[in-house]
């Protein structure tokens, strides 16, 4: 399985690009999976809900399906977030696992910059940044992706993969 970081700053555009390349990926019969780290409190559940209720009453799990999807949702109630390595164990049927955020994560990552955002790039500070897609930079020593160019990403992912495996 192929595990990839998409990081940057707030902002820099990580969600659109992910969302352009999961479709190049898919289009070379790859399964795509992306685990979003989210640093507030968020649910997709919604008060009165069936399912809303059963975890309200406690329920640690709630795996909720239909004909079209599933979703399993676990309640940590208390404990520790699971690490990254426990994540990707539940994604293990995808060939390629797109990480959003995650930035100090050991895995290789391509970098969303945009100067307008007006922070530091994080390459120059973060070892595991392999590359940059931005239209902002000129001079840097990793490789450069047109920001814009989501074929070109996902082609450097999976050249990258397949030769540091």
């Amino acid at each position: 399985m192929i595990v990839f970081g998409i990081a940057g700053w707030s902002n820099s555009g990580k969600t659109t690009l992910i969302e352009k390349v999961i479709p190049c990926l898919t289009a070379r019969g790859l399964r795509v999976a992306v685990i979003k780290h989210a640093h507030h409190g968020f649910d997709l559940d919604r008060p009165g809900k069936d399912s809303f209720r059963h975890r309200e009453a406690g329920a640690t799990q709630v795996l909720m399906l239909s004909s079209q999807r599933w979703v399993l949702m676990n309640e940590l109630r208390d404990e520790a977030e699971p690490p990254l390595e426990t994540q990707l164990e539940m994604l293990a049927g995808n060939d390629v696992v797109l990480i959003e955020g995650f930035k100090a994560a050991a895995v290789p990552k391509v970098e969303v910059y945009r100067e307008v955002n007006g922070k530091p790039p994080l390459w120059s500070e973060n070892p595991h940044v392999v590359a940059v897609a931005t239209n902002d930079i000129t001079e840097c020593p990793l490789p450069l992706l047109p920001i814009d160019d989501a074929e070109a990403v996902a082609a450097f992912i999976l050249d990258y993969a397949g030769n540091h495996q």
